[in-house]
């Protein structure tokens, strides 16, 4: 479930560098026996254990670097048409920035959508008082669209408007006082 929230470039990094350590256990535990059988032996043990150390601080390396939000899904900036907050959209989850999951003043608000997924995704932000709705065109893969709105006091729902995407997790909450 963490991989379906990440970048696609996050998402190969964590992998591979789960599968090097993997490919490593394994073939310590089950392949290297096999061919020697007093493996790893008096010879071998300080290299299998600085090999374990370098492979453990790569993979502890790899859930920092490729774990985290980017600085863009983290930064809100203000322009003189308000507050440009940096959206994500991946399969299937929209990422906002820390600034957008506090409680806002009402005022205008852009949303610059960045869609790092491989699908067309839109960002809808609809008001639950009124039903009021505005939202972006389908963004390709890659693309980048800004929607903005003014926001009064009250629960907006963010959300990708592509069938079946809301319902598998593409949706936030703004709120507004």
């Amino acid at each position: 479930m963490l991989l379906a929230g990440l970048s696609t470039g996050h998402t190969i990094g964590l992998t591979t560098m789960a599968a090097i350590f993997i490919v490593f256990a394994l073939a310590s535990s089950f392949l290297a026996p096999r061919i020697w059988p007093d493996f790893p032996g008096r010879a071998g043990l300080s290299v299998f254990i600085i090999a374990s150390l370098v492979l453990f601080a790569g993979m502890l390396t790899a859930v920092e670097v490729f774990g985290s939000e980017s600085e863009a899904a983290t930064r809100a900036e203000t322009t003189r048409a308000g507050t440009v907050f940096q959206v994500q959209e991946t399969e299937f989850r929209i990422v906002l920035p820390a600034a957008a999951k506090k409680t806002l003043p009402p005022g205008t608000y852009a949303f610059q959508v960045h869609n790092l997924g491989k699908l067309e995704h839109d960002l809808a932000v609809r008001a639950r008082s009124t039903g009021k709705t505005a939202k972006t065109q389908l963004i390709s893969p890659g693309g980048v669209a800004t929607l903005t709105v003014t926001l009064t006091k009250g629960t907006y729902d963010l959300f990708c408007t592509v069938p079946g995407h809301r319902a598998a997790g593409m949706e936030a909450t703004l709120a507004v006082s």
